[in-house]
């Protein structure tokens, strides 16, 4: 499998960043339809767009059907904790500038000065209320990096999400919203943190290794592991490169390989994206070949020892900067679709340009009398655009099975 295109999506919006820095609210209104999200409100009046999502969730319980993948974010001005690093907020870092940018607008919420943490909120309910009753997302909450000594370090180009703030939003609209905690390992207090965020309905553990300065491989993380087995609280954590945020942590912690340990000590472990994107040293091998990450996930998802505990979640698999063989053996490894959850990596289905749905057509993904119909959806409502977008998916008369959307049973044991 060759490798996959890694810096599309750099370019892209250093390009749209470049636009929005040179001409400010002029150059976003430029950029429109083409890079930017149109947030329209309800979803359209269209006969094909209904008929898509008709059969989007045809043979689906919406009750049981959660995006396992959804990014809370804002400014902080609601006060409540949010914290933004200084690199996505100053000009003077354009890529980073830009990145904030295309994210407030992908959530709707760049025309609302003073007010943007709410109406980022208030256009996730929105996006829900297009959904079936049942229907619900899972909320992430994104903690800072901390040092082997547990020392909190600087948020270097990234942001603060408290475990408060996404417990609050997640309370505010329980029939809508799953919280999903972010707890650093090497802090002084992390299976206390663990504990609580448990007992205040946490349904899983979210990391982002190499933003957040975690090694999933070091010993320091046992204490932690043996808490969330106990638990039985899920690791949802990012595997395989990472473009959206940068932290103090090394790239190599993000290699599928380093989940062996808590694998190994009882923790069910979602690998997110499941390892789509870049490439890893290949570990087991002695002369250590550099090897796309989705081969060494496919590794750990075909050994038997791990199958009762590693899953894979879908969200950005679709993406432009992702190789078309990821999608197709996705799609066709049915002995996988039981462990694979889908999950929307939401604001990132609502900036326009990641998606190419003409290129997925050119690739036999999708058909392309769907086209129209995805494409008007799009500017309405990402989150849906990105669910019925996998519905649609196929390669050699295969497709996503329903298992893979009910996603709910992994997270609640109630549910069989």
């Amino acid at each position: 499998m060759s490798r996959p295109t890694c810096n599309t999506r750099r370019r892209l919006l250093l390009a749209a960043g470049g636009v929005a820095l040179a001409g400010t609210a002029a150059g976003f209104a430029a950029a429109r339809p083409l890079l930017m999200n149109e947030c329209r409100a309800q979803l359209p009046a269209d006969p094909a767009v209904q008929a898509l999502l008709t059969a989007a969730w045809a043979d689906l319980d919406p009750a049981r059907v959660w995006d396992v993948h959804v990014h809370l974010a804002g400014t902080g001005d609601s006060g409540r904790g949010i914290e933004l690093s200084e690199r996505m907020q100053t000009p003077l870092r354009p890529f980073d500038y830009a990145q904030r940018l295309f994210y407030l607008n992908a959530g709707c919420a760049h025309r609302a000065p003073g007010q943007v943490d709410e109406s980022y909120i208030a256009r996730l309910q929105n996006l829900c209320a297009d959904a079936p009753a049942g229907f619900k997302l899972m909320l992430f909450a994104f903690d800072r990096a901390y040092d082997e000594h547990g020392r909190v370090l600087p948020l270097e180009g990234s942001m603060y999400i408290p475990n408060d703030y996404a417990s609050e939003v997640a309370r505010r609209a329980p029939e809508r919203f799953e919280w999903v905690c972010s707890i650093h390992p090497w802090r002084t207090n992390a299976v206390a943190q663990l504990q609580a965020a448990a007992e205040q309905g946490a349904r899983a553990v979210k990391w982002l290794p190499p933003a957040m300065g975690i090694d999933p491989a070091s010993p320091r993380c046992d204490a932690f592991y043996d808490a969330l087995a106990r638990l039985d609280l899920p690791l949802l954590t990012h595997v395989g490169e990472e473009k959206a945020v940068h932290g103090p942590g090394l790239p190599e912690w993000g290699n599928p390989l380093r989940l062996r340990r808590a694998l190994e000590r009882g923790v069910r472990v979602i690998a997110a994206h499941c390892g789509s994107l870049g490439s890893d040293v290949d570990t087991d091998r002695a002369s250590r070949p550099r090897v796309p990450t989705f081969d060494l996930f496919a590794r750990l998802m075909d050994d038997e020892a791990h199958a009762s505990r590693l899953l894979g979640d879908v969200s950005a698999i679709t993406l432009i900067n992702r190789d078309p063989e990821v999608i197709r053996t996705i799609v066709e490894r049915r002995e996988w679709h039981e462990r694979l959850l889908f999950g929307s990596d939401y604001p990132l289905p609502g900036i326009v340009p990641l998606i190419p749905l003409a290129k997925l057509v050119r690739e036999r993904l999708l058909d392309a009398g769907a086209v129209p119909a995805l494409d008007a959806l799009r500017h309405h409502n990402p989150i849906l655009f990105d669910f019925a977008l996998k519905r649609q998916l196929a390669s050699r008369g295969r497709r996503l099975p329903a298992s893979v959307f009910e996603t709910r049973r992994h997270f609640d044991r109630s549910v069989a």
